[in-house]
């Protein structure tokens, strides 16, 4: 099984192809909008992983969906390394991984419908009072998620945080149709990522959630993401 690799156990999508084979996945960023079809040569569905770390679920995704281009961005320069040493191996020309900030390239880089699905797993919840701010997943990013989602679009969500998980379904319900996907992942019952393997061989709960775009926001407030991430220093005033 030399064409295959595994990951704390659990097998990694995809076969590693001959060096003939190898393509080059990383982007290079020129600094202008993501320009899909020059950059993957053909119109097709758009799938981008905010804060895609080793490039698990994208690869995975990519090797599952060939007629799908994917985009992986992270801001931790040797997860992207990872990620693109693992697309370039198996060969795939339908995905880019980039070192960059992920909310910023949602807000600045994607323009406004243009992307099939939207994926954010294991968001960053910030355990400590003074680091709210941080919290990705903000009224102002949903709102953009669903300016550059195209119609029908999907968003999805995926959480080891219960207080996270709870703020989740209440705050994408405003621009979004959430479901609770109930459990594991059937692409891949082990997890889809890194993060996901760990959390299940820990015994961790995860929640799951995929969310359709509405045709039009409802006219709701949505909260601030300012709940206790359940870490006691951080409840002194929530």
């Amino acid at each position: 099984m030399r064409d295959r690799e595994f990951e704390l156990g659990v097998l990694f999508p995809g076969r590693i192809r001959p060096g003939a084979e190898w393509t080059k996945t990383g982007f290079r960023d020129d600094g202008g909008p993501f320009d899909w079809e020059r950059v993957f040569g053909r119109p097709a569905p758009r799938v981008v992983d905010l804060g895609c770390g080793n490039g698990r679920y994208l690869i995975g995704s990519a090797v599952a969906r060939p007629t799908h281009d994917h985009l992986g961005i992270d801001l931790v320069q040797v997860a992207i390394d990872h990620a693109a040493r693992r697309g370039n191996r198996r060969g795939l020309t339908n995905i880019r991984f980039l070192t960059a900030d992920a909310t910023l390239w949602l807000f600045e880089r994607l323009v406004p419908d243009s992307v099939d699905e939207i994926h954010v797993y294991h968001p960053q919840p910030y355990y400590e009072e003074a680091d709210v701010a941080k919290r990705m997943l903000t009224p102002e990013f949903l709102d953009r998620a669903w300016t550059v989602l195209r119609k029908a679009g999907l968003l999805v969500l995926q959480t080891d945080n219960k207080s996270y998980w709870t703020y989740l379904q209440e705050a994408a319900a405003k621009h979004f149709e959430p479901e609770p996907v109930p459990g594991p992942w059937p692409d891949a019952p082990e997890g889809r990522t890194r993060r996901e393997i760990v959390a299940r061989q820990k015994g961790l709960a995860v929640w799951r959630m995929v969310a359709h775009r509405r045709e039009a926001p409802l006219r709701v407030e949505i909260p601030r993401p300012d709940f206790d991430a359940n870490r006691p220093r951080f409840r002194k005033r929530l």
